[in-house]
């Protein structure tokens, strides 16, 4: 039988907003945003990249944190709580709370790989003993090890998945809050640290006009069709949207705010950081003839050497700074989303902070098992157009449970049959601050819906056309 608890809450503004901000700010916005950006002629897509984070990404983030804060619950308690009467909008209340466990299938080895290269960054261990004759396949080996070593990878998984529960089972003031504002804090000053850094460089102005100064001959190059969707991809994805997270943040705020001012703030915060990262990265690659990729090829090798090419101090510190940087953000991230998987078991079946942190801990400690397995023993493994482990699993969040959950949220907020326009529009509205542009309605509830849809089937033809 569940037990009736008072809803925990959060002791501040700040903290909610960091919170919030820590949960959107991950490694897509370091590995993925500055490359694309570059790639699409720099403030081309950055306009674009805008244009869609306004019209998709802030709408559906106000739309999530309405129901949380409207209901006190999670995403599956709130559609069940609020949907009107002879409707069953809650039986697909799983979507989002399986998106959480798949997000965190991959995620958490990846974060594991930034916590061991933030231990290798403060030891050293990054940079290439005197002598080496090829830094680059230093580098290189550093990366490999780490991923065809399973006792390694299910080693630092475990660590970055105990350290999330570790700080949620504290409880949402005492953990949550408190871990994430410090972090976040570090994270920003850390961030802005290497910024100024990396654009004073010799030869970091190449780097920043590659990626600020708007190129139409590249993004014509390129095309204007994949740059469009690239940037509706980004600005929904960015904000991890759709897999309830901002939802349970929602119903732990009070109602003295408007929920319009609050998500333009965090909407803001992660644009922020997906921007200085860049200025981070494109500088320092230009400085030292490095060209800059994507994902963790960029992350893991690229870099690192030109951390190397730095020279044994400045690479050492530098090095270690940004894989901090880079820890802290894969880490607020984690504590997140664990978060919501932990609120989900305490909502729905009444069990303790306590045993639903140790439960979750264990489950998804099991669940991280096949990615890990997926870069060495079962390397081989591979679905036709998708790809590996890691990849089929990235697959059926990213191109299946993010939209359609972001697309659930837009027609339960919006429909007649859903909870409603009025009702959501009350409930953003309530407290100081932004209304809700009311002349969005017939937007919202025709057009981006469309927009959302043409995420998910984009997707899929994208990936078996």
């Amino acid at each position: 039988m569940k037990k009736e608890r008072k809803r925990e809450s959060l002791a501040s503004r700040l903290g909610f907003l960091l919170l919030s901000a820590g949960c959107a700010i991950g490694l897509g916005n370091v590995w993925r945003f500055p490359f694309i950006t570059g790639k699409y002629g720099g403030a081309v897509f950055l306009f674009a990249y805008l244009f869609f984070l306004a019209a998709m990404g802030l709408p559906i983030m106000v739309m999530e944190f309405a129901l949380g804060r409207a209901s006190g619950l999670n995403f599956h308690g709130a559609l069940k709580a609020l949907e009107p009467k002879g409707t069953r909008w809650h039986l697909a209340g799983w979507i989002t709370i399986v998106g959480s466990y798949c997000l965190m299938m991959f995620y958490i080895p990846v974060a594991g790989w930034m916590v061991s290269y933030m231990a290798k960054g403060v030891s050293g261990a990054l940079m290439a003993p005197a002598g080496t004759e090829d830094v680059a396949a230093y580098v290189g080996g550093l990366f490999g090890g780490v991923q065809q070593s399973a006792p390694h990878m299910l080693f630092w998984s475990v660590i970055v998945s105990a350290a999330g529960f570790a700080v949620c089972a504290l409880g949402v003031r005492q953990g949550v809050e408190r871990v994430t504002k410090a972090m976040m804090a570090g994270l920003l000053a850390i961030m802005l640290g290497l910024a100024i850094y990396a654009t004073t460089l010799p030869g970091a102005a190449a780097g920043l006009r590659f990626y600020l100064k708007p190129d139409f001959a590249r993004a014509m190059e390129v095309g204007i069709l994949p740059l469009i969707n690239d940037a509706m991809n980004q600005a929904f994805f960015t904000l991890s949207l759709g897999i309830g997270a901002m939802c349970i943040f929602g119903s732990y705020l009070k109602k003295d705010r408007s929920l319009t001012s609050e998500s333009l703030i965090i909407v803001s915060l992660d644009t922020f950081v997906a921007l200085v990262s860049g200025l981070i990265i494109f500088p320092a690659c230009f400085a030292f003839g490095v060209r800059p990729d994507a994902g963790p090829g960029l992350i893991f090798v690229t870099l690192p050497n030109v951390f190397n090419s730095m020279g044994p101090v400045a690479g050492h510190v530098f090095g270690a700074m940004f894989f901090v940087f880079m820890a802290a953000a894969a880490l607020t991230t984690v504590i997140a989303v664990v978060e919501n998987c932990i609120a989900y078991f305490m909502d729905m079946f009444g069990w303790s902070r306590r045993s639903s942190a140790v439960f979750n801990f264990v489950l998804l400690t099991l669940l991280t098992i096949p990615c890990i397995l997926g870069f060495n023993v079962w390397k081989g493994f591979a679905v036709p157009h998708i790809g590996g482990v890691m990849d089929c699993e990235d697959f059926i969040v990213s191109n299946n449970l993010l939209p359609l959950g972001g697309l659930m949220i837009c027609l339960f907020c919006t429909g007649r049959r859903g909870w409603g326009w009025e009702s959501f529009l009350a409930e953003a509205d309530a407290g100081k601050g932004m209304r809700f542009p009311r002349f969005l309605r017939i937007y919202l509830t025709w057009v981006l819906p469309i927009l959302l849809f043409a995420i998910f089937a984009i997707g899929y033809w994208k990936k078996f056309a």
